[in-house]
């Protein structure tokens, strides 16, 4: 499993959110910053080749996105940002089963 830390500061904004992300995960110049794009870039983790992300993973690997800077609390639930990202991590999901891979991410802190 390949662990990538986020800080819970991204989700101050879905602006701020896609910038950190396509900086983090190095997605494409021509990445949308909205949840559409960041699904699409997020569902090639697998394949390099691709070219919609710089990190890869191998063959039905995990990815660990560990949220640091925060705990489970009001100011959690509040974020509408942390909450689409929890969604469209489930989406990204469904994708890869649909391909039958086992690669899923996982959100922990």
């Amino acid at each position: 499993m390949k662990t990538i830390e986020i800080p819970f500061s991204i989700f101050e904004s879905e602006d701020t959110f896609h910038k950190a992300f396509a900086e983090i995960l190095g997605f494409p110049e021509f990445y949308g910053r909205n949840w559409d794009a960041w699904i699409d870039c997020m569902s090639y983790l697998d394949d390099l080749a691709a070219g919609m992300t710089q990190v890869s993973l191998k063959e039905n690997e995990q990815l660990e996105l560990k949220v640091v800077g925060y705990e489970f609390t009001e100011e959690l639930d509040k974020s509408d940002v942390f909450r689409d990202f929890c969604v469209c991590s489930g989406l990204v999901n469904s994708r890869f089963g649909d391909r039958q891979s086992e690669t899923r991410l996982i959100i922990s802190n």
